[in-house]
């Protein structure tokens, strides 16, 4: 069965949402992604974690993945865990629910989901490999270290 282990917020100000998050919940910093001073990001922000899902701050920008304008703020997105994507994105073209962004060819090991829309037009990512700070298929939780900042993950 998939697995639900990646909620992205869309924020103003992802430092100050994080922040809150961990205060009021105790949720740990697992990384960071995106450069706020890219001109042709994506988005940037701060990974959180209580252990099992992967809870994604993020400040879009550049590209409207939703339709609703870049100053959108909320629930943005969320993540499925699967075993095998080429059988799971026939599947969901089949049902109705496009794929519209994926890695591209040559991107060699960098961590990229592949996106659909479902029938409301919510967006969705499905990934073979876990997020930062959530659990592999089949382990209730994982053990998180301590804050490792790490820059060099794509933006969603």
């Amino acid at each position: 069965m998939a697995k639900i282990r990646h909620i992205a917020l869309a924020t103003n100000d992802p430092e100050k949402t994080a922040q809150f998050y961990k205060d009021a919940f105790e949720f740990k910093e697992v990384g960071r992604t995106g450069d706020r001073d890219n001109p042709k990001g994506i988005a940037w922000g701060i990974y959180l974690s209580d252990g099992t899902l992967n809870l994604a701050v993020l400040k879009f920008k550049n590209v409207d993945q939703l339709g609703k304008g870049l100053d959108y703020v909320g629930i943005h997105h969320f993540g499925v865990l699967i075993d095998d994507l080429p059988a799971q994105m026939e599947k969901l073209e089949k049902m109705g629910a496009p794929c519209f962004m994926k890695p591209e060819p040559g991107m060699g090991d960098v961590f990229f989901e592949t996106k659909f829309r479902g029938p409301d037009g919510v967006v969705f990512d499905c990934s073979e490999h876990p997020w930062v700070g959530a659990a592999p298929a089949g382990v209730a939780d994982v053990k998180l270290p301590e804050a490792k900042v790490k820059e060099t993950e794509p933006a969603e």
